[in-house]
């Protein structure tokens, strides 16, 4: 499920409260002679339950505007939330990223109150806040269109020039169905209805407007000062396309006008550096709708840079002591049900046949490598001495991908990694997770992609062990092994935390970056795995003469291809590193009396292994130096009469500009250096 989806079903409907530590930690009604309210700077003390304002108000003597929500104990609370018993407490603001998402929140129920004013008949699914923004999911029979946001936008004014005060109040189950019933509200009823017993089921009430929500929001709605509506997009309820399609109203929304503009500001600029943009202008890639949305068409340049960044990460991995393989697009289910993708990711594959009828035979294109490459080892009896055995390969994967996740060449069902599998003795594991670390970062480095990377241990969720292989024992040890090695090897405070993120056998580091629109995804990965060797029967003979089962290392040392050429694209804004450019210098003859000379230096550029481009065309050198600038070409070479007789070349550098004269001989000298230690 997309994260987006995981937070809405997973938190949206959590309680409002933070969780219970003990009996008396948040029961307000058992009183507490007196309370340690713990600012950080400063602690307050309080005989009575008392709401956080009121606590930071006495603490301080007054609270700045700019705070707007608060953390007790950790957990992200309304600045109305009544403290019972000893906390620790942090004052929010919207620099805060649990404070934004307080004021996103309550811009999206703004939101959401607006479309019910002037389109009473839509129904109301769900409204988060998300990571640079918020938005709403509506079903509605009138269509979204750009004039109507504008409206929206309008009325959204005038309910934050109302100031409604923002309420919290609880239902019983029966009662809470019954108001959204009566709302006529079904998805909402829905969701109630799908709570477990005993949950908490709160509701927000601002003017007219009730939404059912966990919350927490701000005190009123006149709190958010600017805002924006962004677009409009398709999206299936719950995320499932078998489901109904919704509209889907993005915006933003700030506390100033001013952050506001500047954030429009950075939002226009990424459009122009966004690769689905860049890619197409420049001929990277294109998509055909007969074909299908998420498999992109590579076209000439976009190959060339995928050839090139292959045959670099090929060429590595085997000085790494890697060996290669290839192996099948697809097998039988068979060998999925072994792997255990079929119990736990049949949906995301692409079935050939029917994957219920057991009496035919039915395959599946692959989602992964990993069961495909295990054959290698189990080819023969394997001893300790074989270990570790580092096996790569660059594999091309399909996964069946919501057409709402698609995006360009970052999200797409047909793709290309630098997959790779590390067989090994226990004892050899961190260092080869040290290995797969080094050859991760060395890769970002010369991509240039490492300063925009964070890094994630995603873990799993010991509630919902039905998505998970292995026992909670089993999970304990691999996360702990893990935790050490990350500990060690990117140090404490270093990394995030993803719950409910591993793989469904293992924990997993993932190096996450975010691309021009601030949207994250996973660019390369490193997985540990106890568990899979054994199911596969993997054994090797050890020093003492016994069999043992091995740990296996799952890992990319790039990732994807097509995502890295999408971030590519972003990062340099179409205008690549040399050593990755799709064409790496443009001869430019002024005249056609120029053209033997330029061929000649294009040949032995071309068997010196450089991408190079005779510009033959019967047109002014002006216009071709434009065309190639447009193109972002490193190496413009401009060859007239005078460089024809003195047997020189005029050099123009996409990033230098113009370097003068020089001998064909030394251009080529300089360019080859660059290109060897892959400049940026």
């Amino acid at each position: 499920m997309h994260p987006e989806h995981s937070f809405v079903f997973g938190v949206f409907l959590a309680r409002t409260q933070p969780k219970k530590v003990n009996k008396n930690t948040y029961n307000i009604k058992e009183r507490v002679k007196t309370m340690k309210i713990n600012f950080g700077s400063q602690i307050f003390e309080s005989d009575a339950p008392i709401t956080v304002y009121d606590a930071a108000k006495e603490a301080f003597g007054m609270v700045e505007r700019s705070v707007i929500a608060a953390s007790v104990n950790g957990e992200t609370v309304a600045l109305n939330y009544e403290i019972g018993a000893d906390a620790d407490v942090k004052l929010l603001t919207f620099a805060d990223k649990e404070g934004a998402h307080v004021f996103r929140h309550t811009a999206s129920h703004i939101l959401a109150q607006a479309v019910k004013r002037l389109y009473p008949e839509t129904k109301l699914t769900i409204g988060p806040a998300i990571d640079d923004g918020f938005y709403y999911d509506f079903d509605s029979d009138v269509p979204f269109t750009p004039e109507i946001l504008k409206n929206l936008e309008s009325e959204m004014k005038k309910i934050v020039k109302e100031n409604h005060k923002i309420e919290r109040f609880e239902l019983p189950r029966d009662e809470a169905i019954a108001l959204m019933t009566e709302k006529n509200e079904p998805y909402k009823v829905q969701l109630i209805e799908e709570l477990p017993e005993g949950e908490t089921i709160s509701f927000y009430r601002q003017g007219e407007f009730t939404d059912l929500c966990a919350g927490p929001h701000l005190f009123a709605t006149g709190a958010v000062k600017a805002f924006k509506l962004t677009q409009c997009t398709g999206a299936y309820w719950k995320g499932d396309q078998n489901n109904k399609q919704l509209q889907r109203v993005y915006g933003i929304a700030f506390p100033t006008k001013d952050e506001l503009n500047t954030y429009v500001t950075m939002l226009e600029e990424a459009r122009k550096r966004d690769h689905n943009k860049i890619g197409r202008e420049l001929e990277y890639f294109t998509t055909v709708d007969s074909i299908g949305q998420g498999l992109p068409i590579i076209m000439p340049k976009g190959a060339r840079v995928i050839q090139t960044l292959q045959r670099w990460i090929e060429d590595e991995e085997q000085r790494r002591g890697y060996q290669m393989t290839k192996t099948p697009l697809m097998a039988k289910r068979d060998l999925y049900k072994i792997s255990g993708h079929w119990d736990h990711y049949l949906d995301g594959m692409f079935i050939l046949g029917d994957p219920y009828d057991e009496t035919k035979e039915c395959f599946a294109l692959r989602p992964m490598t990993c069961p495909f490459q295990y054959q290698v080892f189990l080819n023969k009896k394997r001893s300790y001495r074989d270990l570790p055995m580092r096996l790569g390969e660059t594999s091309t994967l399909f996964r069946n991908e919501d057409s709402g996740e698609m995006h360009g060449l970052i999200r797409v069902r047909q793709f290309t990694i630098s997959e790779g599998h590390l067989i090994l003795r226990p004892e050899q594991l961190e260092e080869e997770f040290k290995g797969c670390r080094d050859l991760a970062l060395y890769c970002l480095d010369t991509l240039g992609l490492r300063e925009d990377c964070s890094f994630r241990f995603s873990q799993w969720d010991p509630k919902r062990t039905d998505k998970y292989e292995g026992t909670p024992e089993q999970w304990d040890m691999a996360q702990g092994i893990m935790e050490k090695l990350l500990d060690e090897n990117l140090g404490r405070g270093n990394y995030a935390i993803g719950i409910d993120e591993a793989a469904f056998y293992g924990p997993k580091l993932d190096i996450q970056i975010k691309n021009v629109f601030g949207k994250e995804d996973t660019l390369i990965t490193i997985q540990i795995d106890m568990l899979l060797a054994k199911k596969f029967g993997m054994e090797y003979v050890d020093s003492d003469n016994t069999m043992k089962t091995p740990y296996i290392i799952h890992r990319t040392s790039m990732g994807c291809y097509e995502r890295t050429l999408a971030l590519l694209l972003e990062k340099y804004a179409g205008a690549l590193p040399t050593w990755m450019a799709p064409v790496q210098v443009k001869m430019l003859p002024i005249g056609d009396e120029q053209i033997e000379y330029c061929e000649d230096i294009a040949r032995k550029l071309t068997n010196l292994g450089v991408r190079v481009e005779v510009d033959r065309r019967n047109e002014t050198i002006g216009y071709k130096l434009r065309n190639a600038q447009l193109e972002k070409v490193p190496y413009m070479i401009v060859v007239g009469a005078k460089e024809v007789e003195s047997n020189t070349v005029a050099v123009r550098s996409r990033k230098d500009g113009e370097k003068g004269a020089m001998s064909p001989d030394q251009f080529i000298s300089e360019l080859l250096l660059e290109i060897a230690e892959k400049r940026r």
